[in-house]
Parts: structure tokens; C-alpha cells; sequence
């Protein structure tokens, strides 16, 4: 089974209920969750949140909630990985068996379906085990990232992964 799953916690402390707040009439974690599913690549799109309201929200537009992250998964601190890995073991416990795995950002309205199908398959063609999005930048360059000469990726500063 393919799966998107889109990480949305309720506990933004700069803009809260971000994940939810009105952008251009939805609510911003519509666009991601009607992207997922319009790309047509995944068996289910799950929302991982330790928040009801964003549950709520994230049915209504036809995600699937079937847990709520633990609060150790959903303080300042808690890494992308760590969540993906908790949704994903979650699902696996419910006999769930699970191929694929695509992250999508709650507050990335501007990714498309279209670009989610050439990255599945572009990641298929380059028999790679994973594929992210990246950009341009002016700074910090601290965390920056390279694409080599072979189509890879690898760290400006390696010091900083």
C-alpha cells in the first residue's frame, strides 16, 4: 500500500492552529490532503495530529485520522522522522502493510499533484529509496544542500545534518 501522511500538530507557538487557519477560503492542510489525493498514488491519506480540531478539519476534506500522536510526538522538539515513523508503525500494528511512504507538509499549499506524480516517478526510474523537494536559497546556507553531479544530494556542511 502507498500512503501519504501529513503531519499536523496543534501546538504552533509563533502562528496557532497554523495547520488549520484560512488560506485563500480552506483551510491551508485542504490544499495538501486534496493534492495527495487528486496525484491518485496513495491507497490512504492519513493526517498524523495530537489536535481534534485538526482531525476534524482533515476529515472533512478526506484524510483518514486513525490515531492521535502521542504528546512526546508533538512538542518543539519532535523531528519529521520520529513522527513519520510513529504513523507509520501505527499503521503496521493495524495490519496495515505498507510499500510507499510520501510526506507532505500541512502548510505546503503550493505543492501539486502533478509534482508528486514526477517525483514517485522519477524516485521509481532512479531506484532510489527516497526523494525530496528543494529550492534556492539566499540564507543561511548552514543547512544547505548540494545536488551533485550524479543527481544526488549531499550537505554544503556536513557538520550541520
Amino acid at each position: 500500500m502507498n500512503i501519504a501522511i501529513i503531519p499536523a500538530r496543534g501546538g504552533s507557538k509563533r502562528i496557532p492552529k497554523k495547520n488549520i487557519k484560512d488560506f485563500l477560503g480552506k483551510p491551508i492542510i485542504a490544499y495538501s490532503i486534496e493534492n495527495a489525493i487528486n496525484s491518485k498514488l496513495f491507497d490512504k491519506v492519513i493526517v498524523s495530529t495530537d489536535d481534534d480540531e485538526i482531525a476534524q478539519v482533515a476529515t472533512e476534506y478526506g484524510a483518514e485520522v486513525p490515531f492521535i500522536r502521542p504528546a512526546e510526538l508533538s512538542d518543539d522538539f519532535s523531528g519529521t522522522h520520529e513522527v513519520i515513523g510513529h504513523a507509520v508503525k501505527s499503521l503496521e500494528n493495524n495490519g496495515e502493510e505498507i510499500r510507499y511512504v510520501c510526506c507532505l507538509y500541512a502548510t505546503a499549499p503550493f505543492v501539486q499533484a502533478d509534482a508528486i506524480k514526477k517525483a514517485y516517478k522519477k524516485m521509481m526510474q532512479e531506484q532510489v529509496d527516497y526523494c525530496f523537494t528543494v529550492t534556492s536559497f539566499a540564507s543561511p546556507i548552514q543547512r544547505a544542500i548540494k545536488v551533485t553531479a550524479e543527481n544526488r544530494i549531499e550537505m554544503l556542511y556536513p557538520e550541520h545534518l
